[in-house]
């Protein structure tokens, strides 16, 4: 019971990093912000993170398993092999259960403050795109997709000229076309 408390109240901590610095930005992201939003004390907060890079690396690192294993997850319970990685990554990137735009929020915290990191990220990411090329697709066309779907995240997160909702959508529809034109 003392665990899934603990467990509770770190998820909370965390969920209050990614709130501050997507609502406010980094540059608000302190120990004592944390704090007061979570509804707790400084301490009971260093208890659990020792310091500001503790929680910006415990927010990457839950967001990046819950990313990670929503990708492997769809790509695994895909019933065609061919295309089932970058599927997948359309999938998981824009109707995933994670919150994409949280991930992204804390690799702009993790960059802007300590950009070694980032090197999990890295690890996972060359991981994925070693699955895409691998991914019974012509691989610069699967690349494509994943670089289309990453730069429209970016655009997004820092907003440089998203696409409104109706283009946007549109644009996804059409990555899922270029992927069913090589199946």
């Amino acid at each position: 019971m003392k665990t899934k408390k603990r467990d509770l109240k770190r998820e909370l901590i965390l969920k209050t990093v990614s709130q501050i610095v997507s609502e406010e930005g980094v540059e608000k992201l302190t120990l004592e912000a944390v704090a007061q939003k979570a509804g707790i004390s400084k301490g009971g907060l260093l208890y659990h993170f020792p310091n500001k890079d503790s929680l910006i690396l415990g927010v990457i690192e839950q967001l990046s398993n819950h990313f990670v294993e929503g990708f492997n997850k769809r790509a695994n319970d895909d019933p065609h092999s061919k295309g089932k990685w970058t599927r997948s990554y359309i999938e998981t990137s824009f109707f995933g259960e994670s919150d994409v735009n949280d991930l992204y929020t804390a690799i702009s915290a993790a960059h802007f403050t300590n950009p070694e990191m980032l090197q999990r990220l890295q690890y996972e990411y060359s991981e994925i795109q070693n699955k895409i090329e691998n991914d019974e697709l012509d691989p610069v066309r699967a690349t494509l997709v994943r670089l289309a779907i990453d730069g429209l995240w970016f655009a997004e997160m820092f907003g440089l000229a998203p696409p409104k909702s109706d283009l946007r959508q549109k644009v996804i529809e059409q990555l899922k076309v270029s992927i069913q034109e090589v199946k």
